[in-house]
């Protein structure tokens, strides 16, 4: 059901995606049209008015009153309205994304950025070095702050000697996790936040 959503959104967009259909819709927003009409408007031909209608219907964004030989044209405003606020809610947009797989993301940068980390668990591990990035960085913390328990309180030369294993300035390191708000100090205690 999703697909079909963003799908149809795509359709949407694609159909959006054309400076005539725009100033059409720009048009029947405010009046109703034949195609004849249209036409002279736009300066194009009635065959292309009428393709780019379709194109319009196939989403229900106009409707069609017929008078006679001549068919009226007008934008569906609630259709459109709908299709909008339904297309940009956050959670709806996020949930396109659902499908990304986004710990690929961090496996590259643990494998960038730490050695051995996905070798066998006798290998040593190490960070080769700090990103510059802050979302890289930000990864890497996170990886480091795992190797602590959560609600036990480390004292400051454990914390650093913990920290040496991976990173030979325990300082700075500490210093970064306490930044980044994944560890907290506490006269001279510190713990995973």
């Amino acid at each position: 059901m999703k697909n079909d959503n963003l799908q149809k959104l795509l359709r949407f967009f694609k159909a959006l995606a054309d400076e005539s259909r725009l100033k059409i819709i720009g048009i029947l927003a405010s009046q109703e049209c034949s195609v004849e009409e249209l036409a002279v408007l736009l300066e194009l031909k009635e065959p292309t008015i009428s393709h780019h209608l379709t194109k319009l219907k196939q989403l229900e964004l106009v409707r069609m009153r017929p008078e006679g030989n001549t068919h009226f044209y007008q934008l569906d405003k609630e259709v459109l309205q709908t299709i909008t606020q339904e297309a940009f809610k956050p959670e709806k947009i996020a949930s396109f994304a659902e499908d990304v797989n986004f710990k690929t993301w961090e496996t590259k940068v643990l494998n960038t950025y730490v050695e051995g980390v996905f070798q066998n668990s006798d290998s040593r591990q190490y960070i080769k070095e700090i990103p510059n990035s802050s979302k890289k960085r930000l990864t890497i913390l996170k990886w480091v702050i795992e190797k602590f328990e959560i609600g036990i309180k480390y004292p400051e030369d454990a914390v650093n000697e913990i920290l040496n294993r991976y990173y030979p300035d325990s300082e700075s390191l500490r210093k970064e996790l306490i930044a980044s708000r994944l560890m907290r100090e506490e006269n001279g205690m510190c713990s995973r936040c």
